[in-house]
């Protein structure tokens, strides 16, 4: 059977897409708040899946102290489905406030009790008065983990949340998704290392040490990042509403010198930080992170000169490591397959980000596409050097091709605080693309 009858036999089924669904997300973002514990009104596997589905897939994480067997669930089976599944949820969310010590509680609910019209909300609502409760409306159909990860901050802004007085140079950072983005952790420590030299605090909300404090503290900032060209946008936009924050896009996370002191000095400008300040910040840190890239230069030279390369990833880390792959290493962009799946009327954008700006006279051919056969079909049209991609392209690069996991699903390393972000993480990044190429002799 030919390849393109086997695309034209299932045009409307998807072959292993690059996330889970909205239940998915959401429950990845409670596991990511420090002391919140999920509490899962739907089947048994929808929980469980994830861990394979979603924390395995995230560089070979576990999910945390209320992730896993040790998340709530209410099981539901058919006997719900035909009476519904209130009371079942009543007795697990009592008998969970028992046994179970978390600062806030989230009640994710899934494809069943939205087809059953079960009424969570007014569950929920029963336990305000006891503990700190919310309700993440996520059935699977209502979109992916990204989408989850929306729809779990906006249940935090419209049931949690209250006015707070505006904190001079206090930011919350949004758009980078636990799992989903597989250095999730380690960006989010840079960036907030990063903002804090030149005197910004970051509300990085994510592995804080008092994750509802974290929460809590949102309403506070004078600004919200968002780390994403669209991912976010909806939480940020509620949040302007409610508590009058303005935002700010920033499209991808930086990787390298030239990206992230082009972005302290963005932060700069919207906060009103000296210019000195800044400049006393980014000089020192690009000496070193030049001086200290110079030691790789005689392997650049000879195991990886001028490489075609691709990127397979979401849209924020498939622009800034085009963008450091092709402006400060010197690699030529052939291909950038986008798999997150973004809205329609951000894919121009997207694609605008993806090819201007490069240092390059070669542009990357930029395709969003989720579907890993089809992905499979796409590459085998292109010779490349160089892979950076998820577990699923491991072994498809043609020859002798060097090849790096740096998106979801990532099953092939561990990723616990490694991250490419920032003046140091260039270096990061050098080091574990060089080491597919060079030595030992």
């Amino acid at each position: 059977m030919s390849q393109a009858k086997v695309v034209e036999l299932y045009p409307d089924i998807a072959e292993a897409p690059r996330y889970s669904c909205a239940l998915g997300g959401a429950y990845v973002t409670a596991l990511a708040v420090t002391h919140a514990a999920p509490i899962l009104h739907s089947g048994a596997g929808c929980g469980l899946g994830q861990q394979f589905g979603q924390n395995y897939a995230g560089g070979m994480n576990a999910a945390g102290r209320h992730g896993n067997t040790s998340t709530p669930c209410s099981c539901l089976v058919e006997e719900h489905v035909v009476f519904g599944g209130e009371e079942k949820l009543r007795d697990l969310i009592a008998s969970t406030l028992k046994v179970v010590k978390a600062d806030l509680f989230a009640v994710i609910s899934g494809c069943v009790p939205s087809l059953i019209g079960d009424d969570v909300a007014a569950v929920v609502k029963e336990f305000k008065g006891q503990t700190n409760i919310i309700h993440v409306q996520t059935a699977g159909f209502l979109g992916n983990s990204y989408l989850g990860y929306e729809h779990f901050f906006e249940a935090v802004v419209d049931q949690l949340l209250a006015p707070l007085p505006k904190q001079k140079k206090l930011v919350n950072i949004f758009g980078i998704v636990p799992s989903q983005h597989i250095q999730w952790k380690g960006h989010l420590r840079v960036l907030k290392a990063l903002l804090g030299k030149i005197g910004v605090e970051a509300n990085i909300i994510f592995t804080e040490k008092d994750g509802l404090a974290a929460l809590k503290k949102i309403p506070a900032a004078e600004l919200n990042l968002v780390f994403s060209p669209w991912l976010g946008l909806k939480v940020v936009e509620k949040l302007k509403e409610k508590f009058e924050t303005p935002y700010e896009v920033i499209p991808f996370v930086p990787v390298g010198p030239q990206d992230t002191t082009s972005f302290l000095r963005q932060i700069g400008e919207l906060l009103h930080i000296p210019k000195k300040t800044i400049e006393a910040v980014v000089k020192p840190e690009e000496w070193d992170a030049y001086n200290t890239a110079e030691y790789f230069g005689d392997l650049l030279v000879v195991g990886l000169p001028n490489a075609y390369f691709g990127v397979i990833a979401d849209s924020g880390t498939a622009i800034g490591l085009t963008r450091y792959g092709t402006n400060e290493i010197g690699l030529l962009p052939e291909l950038v397959i986008v798999s997150d799946n973004p809205p329609e009327d951000s894919r121009e954008n997207i694609t605008r980000l993806l090819t201007e700006g490069l240092a390059s006279s070669i542009k990357p051919k930029v395709i969003f596409e989720t579907d890993s056969h089809k992905i499979k079909l796409i590459l085998q049209k292109h010779t490349l050097q160089l892979l950076l991609g998820s577990s699923l392209e491991k072994h498809l690069p043609k020859g002798d091709a060097g090849f790096l996991s740096v998106s979801f699903p990532t099953f092939d390393r561990i990723v616990l605080d490694r991250s490419y972000a920032g003046y140091r993480g260039g270096l990061n990044f050098i080091e574990d693309v060089g080491a597919q190429f060079c030595g030992p002799l």
